[in-house]
C-alpha cells in the first residue's frame, strides 16, 4: 500500500526511493517534451503517407496544443485533490494510449483526434511530474532534485529532434508516437510501486471544469477559423465569431466563479500582465519558427528528416548549457535588459533564416541563424520566468507559472494556425519547394516583427525585481516551445485556485 507523503518522512535524494521518484518523473515529463519537439520533423512524411494537405499538418500540431494549453491548469488542480501520483499515472497511461492511436492512425482525421486526446494526457502528467518532486523530497534536497529533473528533461528536449529525425528516416514516422508506449510501460509501474502518494490535503470546493472547457473551446474555434480562413466561407466566419464569444464567456465565468481556474485578479499586477504579453509575442514567434523551419529544411533545402532534426540541436543545446547562467546574470542586472535584448537577438535569427534556401549549406547558412536564435532564447527565458514569479504573491507562484506556461502554448498554436495564412501558403504549398520557399521568406520577417514588439513591450513595462522575491527553482531549461513550470511552496504545479484552499 502506498504511503501518503503528508504522513511519511521526507524523501532524501540519495535514498532508493528518491532515485525512483527522479527516474519516474523524468520519464513522464520526457514523454511530453519529446513529443513537442519531434513531431515537427515528421510532418512532411506524415503529409505524404496520409495524403494530407497543409491544414491537416497544422492540426497535427495544434490539436495537441489546444487541449494541453486549455487543460494544464485544471490538471494541476486534479493532482492536488485526488493525489498527485494517481493523476500523474493516469496522465502517463492516457498519453501512451493516445500515442498508440496516433501511431496506428489510418488517416489524417483520426491522427488529429488522437493528438487532441494526447494533449489531455499531457495536461495531466506535465504539472504532475514537478509536483511529485516538490511534495516528496526533503527541503534540503528539493533544489537539487528539481535541478536534476529539469536538466535531464532538457537533455530529452535536445535529443528530441535528432531522435525524431532518426525514427522518421528509419522505422517510420509512426514510431515517433509509438515510442511513448514502452516508456509508459516502464514509468507507470515504477510510479505505482515506488513513488509515495501526496495531495493538497485541504483542497475542497468545485473544479472549474466549465472554465477549462470554454478556454479549450475558444482556442479550438479560433484555430479552426485561422486555418480555414483561406476558404472564406460563411462557416469559417461563424466559427471565428463563436470562438470570440467563447473567449468572452470564459472571461465572464472566471470573473464570477467562486473558485476560478484563472482568477482575473492575478492580472491586477501590471508586471504580471506585461510579462505575459511579452510571453505571447516571443512564443508566438518561436512556435511559427520551429513549425516552418522543420519543413523548410526538408521541403526546400533538401535535408533528410535525420539531417533536419540534427540541424536544430544547437538551439536546445545552448539553452541547456547556459540557461542557469543567464538566470544568475538577470538576478544581478535585472530582467529588463535581457527581456529586451533576447527577443531582438531572436528577431535577427529569423532574418538570418532568409539565407536558408535550395541547397543551403549547414555551416554557413543554417548554423549561424540557429546559434543566434539559441543565444536569444538563453538570454530571455530564465529572466522571463523569474519576472513572472516575482510579480505575484509567493502563495500564487504555481498559478502564475501555470498561466504563463499556458499562455506560451496558446501563442504557439495560434501562430501555427495564423502564420501560413499571413504568409500566403496554399493548402499544397509544402509539396512544392518553390511555393514553400516563397511563403517562408514572407513568414520570417513577420516572426521577427512580432519579436520586436515583444522587445519594445519588455523595455517599456518590465521593472527591476524586488529584493527577496520568489526566484525560479528550475535553473536549467531546454524546452524551446514553453517557459519552465514552477510550483508553489506547497507543491502544487500549475494549479489554479480550482479546488479552493
Amino acid at each position: 500500500m502506498a504511503v501518503t507523503a503528508q504522513h511519511a518522512p521526507a524523501v532524501r535524494i540519495s535514498s532508493p526511493t528518491g532515485r525512483w521518484i527522479l527516474l519516474t518523473t523524468v520519464l513522464g515529463s520526457s514523454m511530453a517534451m519529446l513529443d513537442s519537439t519531434v513531431v515537427n520533423v515528421a510532418l512532411p512524411r506524415i503529409g505524404r503517407d496520409l495524403d494530407a494537405n497543409l491544414a491537416a499538418l497544422q492540426w497535427t500540431v495544434n490539436a495537441y496544443m489546444v487541449t494541453l494549453a486549455g487543460l494544464i491548469l485544471l490538471g494541476g488542480s486534479l493532482g492536488d485533490r485526488y493525489g498527485r501520483r494517481r493523476i500523474f499515472v493516469l496522465g502517463v497511461v492516457w498519453f501512451a494510449t493516445a500515442s498508440l492511436l496516433c501511431g496506428l492512425a489510418p488517416n489524417a482525421g483520426i491522427l488529429v483526434a488522437a493528438r487532441a486526446l494526447q494533449g489531455i494526457g499531457g495536461a495531466l502528467l506535465t504539472p504532475g511530474s514537478l509536483a511529485l518532486i516538490q511534495a516528496s523530497f526533503h527541503p534540503d534536497d528539493r533544489g537539487r532534485a528539481v535541478g536534476l529533473w529539469s536538466g535531464f528533461g532538457g537533455i530529452g528536449a535536445a535529443v528530441g529532434p535528432f531522435l525524431g529525425g532518426w525514427l522518421v528516416a528509419g522505422p517510420g514516422w509512426r514510431w515517433v508516437f509509438l515510442l511513448n508506449v514502452p516508456l509508459a510501460l516502464v514509468c507507470a509501474p515504477i510510479a505505482v510501486r515506488h513513488v509515495p502518494e501526496s495531495s493538497g490535503g485541504t483542497a475542497h470546493g468545485r473544479f472549474d471544469v466549465l472554465g477549462a472547457a470554454l478556454g479549450a473551446l475558444s482556442l479550438a474555434l479560433v484555430t479552426y477559423a485561422l486555418i480555414e480562413a483561406r476558404n472564406g466561407t460563411l462557416a469559417v466566419a461563424l466559427t471565428a465569431v463563436a470562438g470570440v464569444l467563447a473567449a468572452v464567456a470564459f472571461v465572464y465565468v472566471e470573473k464570477h466563479r467562486r473558485d476560478p481556474m484563472m482568477p482575473p485578479d492575478i492580472f491586477a499586477s501590471r508586471q504580471f500582465t506585461a510579462v505575459n504579453l511579452v510571453t505571447l509575442c516571443v512564443y508566438a514567434a518561436f512556435g511559427g519558427f520551429f513549425f516552418l523551419t522543420a519543413l523548410q529544411l526538408q521541403v526546400v533545402a533538401g535535408y533528410s528528416p535525420l539531417e533536419a532534426g540534427t540541424a536544430l540541436l544547437p538551439t536546445t543545446a545552448l539553452m541547456l548549457l547556459f540557461s542557469a547562467r543567464s538566470g544568475a546574470l538577470a538576478d544581478r542586472i535585472g530582467p529588463r535588459l535581457p527581456l529586451t535584448a533576447g527577443p531582438l537577438l531572436c528577431a535577427v535569427a529569423m532574418l538570418l533564416m532568409l539565407r536558408v534556401g535550395k541547397g543551403a549549406d549547414y555551416l554557413t547558412d543554417v548554423l549561424p541563424a540557429l546559434l543566434v536564435m539559441g543565444a536569444g532564447m538563453v538570454t530571455l527565458v530564465a529572466p522571463l520566468t523569474a519576472t513572472v514569479l516575482a510579480s505575484v504573491d509567493t502563495s500564487r507562484a504555481g498559478l502564475a507559472s501555470g498561466i504563463n506556461n499556458a499562455a506560451a502554448r496558446a501563442a504557439g498554436l495560434i501562430a501555427v494556425a495564423a502564420l501560413p495564412l499571413l504568409a500566403g501558403m496554399g493548402p499544397e504549398a509544402y509539396r512544392s519547394a518553390d511555393a514553400f520557399d516563397a511563403a517562408f521568406r514572407r513568414a520570417m520577417p513577420i516572426c521577427a516583427a512580432v519579436l520586436v514588439v515583444g522587445a519594445v513591450l519588455a523595455f517599456t513595462t518590465v521593472r527591476r525585481l524586488a529584493p527577496g522575491c520568489r526566484r525560479p527553482e528550475c535553473r536549467t531549461h531546454g524546452s524551446v516551445t514553453t517557459p519552465p513550470l514552477e510550483t508553489g511552496r506547497g507543491g502544487a504545479a500549475a494549479s489554479g485556485t480550482g479546488p479552493a484552499s
